[in-house]
């Protein structure tokens, strides 16, 4: 059985944080391994604990969120990080991709969801909440000469960032399924991207969003 994955859980709250080491312990896959109640104190956690993933409170006191994924990933680049938070704002998804995050989940997200966002990140690939998947794209505008995506490239992605299934994309840009499966397939070709969250997580951080 492979070793489980390693969890730094930073929340300053302590009723939030007991409720979180509890869920995640309670998976076989899954272990966490050290806490921090504050960026600087997760950056000293991290110094002396070998972490595969930090999950992130983005509202801590002092140095928060933001600048503590940055200090993470400068610090310790082979540390995935998962975002967590109570808001869904646009401007708070923008600067956590921005930062470093690799996952970004909601607090009223259900557990399964936080679950599936760590095992994502852990694996290397990006994981958005659906709730707020919206905001990455809702900004799309002409990419850079150096990944030339079409128009109707950026139609697709807008809409699987909508979570339209390829069957649903293809009723709405009346086109065929087989269709929409070249412009994905596209897309992730010219974005080098693994599957289509790590694709729009990819656009936003190259300024194609």
């Amino acid at each position: 059985m492979p070793d489980p994955i390693r969890i730094l859980l930073v929340e300053d709250h302590a009723f939030t944080r007991d409720g979180l080491r509890a869920t995640l312990n309670l998976e076989g896959d899954l272990r966490v391994c050290a806490e921090a109640r504050s960026g600087e104190e997760a950056l000293e956690r991290l110094a002396r604990s070998e972490v595969d993933v930090a999950v992130l409170d983005i509202g801590l006191p002092g140095m928060d969120g933001i600048q503590t994924a940055a200090e993470i990933k400068r610090g310790w680049p082979g540390v995935r990080i998962v975002m967590l938070t109570a808001h869904d704002l646009r401007e708070e998804v923008f600067a956590a991709l921005a930062s470093g995050a690799d996952a970004y989940c909601l607090k009223s997200a259900r557990p399964e969801l936080l679950l599936l966002a760590i095992r994502a990140a852990a694996a290397g690939s990006a994981y958005l909440d659906p709730q707020v998947a919206h905001h990455v794209l809702s900004g799309v505008r002409v990419p850079d000469a150096a990944t030339p995506l079409t128009a109707r490239e950026l139609d697709v992605l807008r809409l699987i960032a909508e979570g339209l299934g390829n069957r649903e994309i293809a009723q709405a840009l009346e086109i065929s399924v087989s269709t929409v499966k070249l412009h994905v397939q596209e897309l992730l070709t010219k974005l080098q991207a693994a599957d289509r969250t790590q694709a729009a997580v990819k656009a936003l951080r190259r300024g194609l969003l």
